[in-house]
């Protein structure tokens, strides 16, 4: 396995500068995820790990060695791609073990490794089969196991699941999750969808227009966004945002409602609130009120999007099946303890909690 890191890495095209002073360190071991929106550089990034883009500034190590000039071939990482890639002449076992195959390894060791890969995708059944005769996720797997038999001190993984279907994503998300528990190996992952990064990531890391915006744990970047873009792009439905004017005692909405926020002593210089769907309560007894424009049963959640006088429109989620009718009244109370509060430049204030730290 291999520990990565990256110091002051500029990627530009001509005068284009792609990315910006990226520093970064990926633990052996690690599972790193790349997210961000499209265009933001996460794949271009990836890219250059693996040696596929030239590194215009800054320098790329594994395990304290510096590899900016070194041939992708020799810098032993694997890379499973968004297309499958896969030789259509080829069967399962043949298309997983070409890499040996070129190599001239000898035909024991290549069937022995095909198998032990095959066996911890679970397709040894597969094996004699044509990539025409396998499903998505199969074919994904293949790709995966290809990888694997190279035994690499790294996996490079840009958007494998993106031409999945939603249940095949799920399905290919919990494999790559125990792919990492079994081999306990260091590995990038691009995504641009976030629920992948929230339930594959040990570290996430949120880049927008070349910029690395945070760099941490799932949880540190839903609770504790350094900045409005993070809070907007992390956590699913997004988050609200309300105008606010600062007080000592808390903050004032822009219907003149007072939110006392206990935690926060003094914060002048909010000019707006954040709060997720989930941390706003349906009550009787609210601060606020508003007419539910839009409402969506999903079984398991009901997300409310209202409309509130002075403020502009807030979306609701709750858990369960709430009677709610579009064009009812609805009363609302936004939790203290959850509120995000941002400077004039984006940047997060500190968070209205007791647990939460400066």
């Amino acid at each position: 396995m291999a520990r990565i890191e990256l110091r002051n890495v500029v990627k530009r095209y001509g005068a284009v500068e792609v990315l910006r002073d990226i520093n970064l360190d990926v633990e052996d071991g690690e599972f790193i995820v790349l997210v961000g929106p499209s265009g933001c550089g996460k794949s271009t990034l990836l890219r250059m790990i693996a040696g596929l883009e030239p590194i215009t500034a800054g320098d790329f190590m594994i395990d304290d060695i510096r590899m900016n000039d070194v041939r992708p071939r020799d810098r032993d990482i694997a890379m499973v791609f968004q297309s499958y890639a896969l030789y259509p002449h080829m069967d399962v076992a043949r298309n997983m073990g070409f890499s040996m195959e070129i190599r001239k390894d000898p035909a024991t060791e290549r069937a022995s490794r095909v198998k032990q890969a095959a066996d911890t995708l679970g397709l040894t059944a597969l094996t004699e089969r044509l990539p025409k005769a396998l499903s998505g996720g199969q074919r994904q797997r293949v790709a995966m196991g290809r990888a694997i038999i190279r035994d690499p001190r790294a996996f490079l993984f840009d958007e494998p699941l993106s031409n999945l279907d939603a249940a095949l994503r799920v399905e290919m998300r919990l494999e790559i999750a125990r792919l990492h528990q079994k081999l306990g190996a260091t590995m990038i992952y691009v995504t641009h969808d976030q629920v992948e990064a929230l339930t594959l990531a040990d570290r996430i890391v949120v880049l927008n227009g070349g910029d690395i915006q945070q760099v941490g744990s799932p949880l540190d970047l839903y609770e504790r966004p350094a900045n409005k873009f993070v809070a907007q792009f992390i956590g699913s439905p997004t988050m609200n945002l309300v105008p606010i004017k600062g007080r000592p005692e808390g903050v004032t909405l822009a219907d003149g409602a007072l939110l006392k926020l206990p935690h926060l002593p003094d914060s002048p210089d909010a000019i707006e609130l954040g709060i997720r769907p989930e941390h706003i309560e349906v009550t009787d007894q609210g601060d606020l009120s508003g007419i539910a424009d839009v409402v969506e049963h999903l079984g398991s959640d009901t997300n409310i999007y209202l409309n509130v006088e002075k403020l502009g429109p807030l979306m609701v989620r709750k858990h369960g099946n709430i009677p709610i009718r579009p064009g009812e009244r609805v009363g609302l109370r936004i939790q203290p303890e959850n509120v995000h509060l941002f400077a004039p430049d984006g940047s997060a204030l500190r968070r209205a909690s007791p647990n939460m730290a400066a």
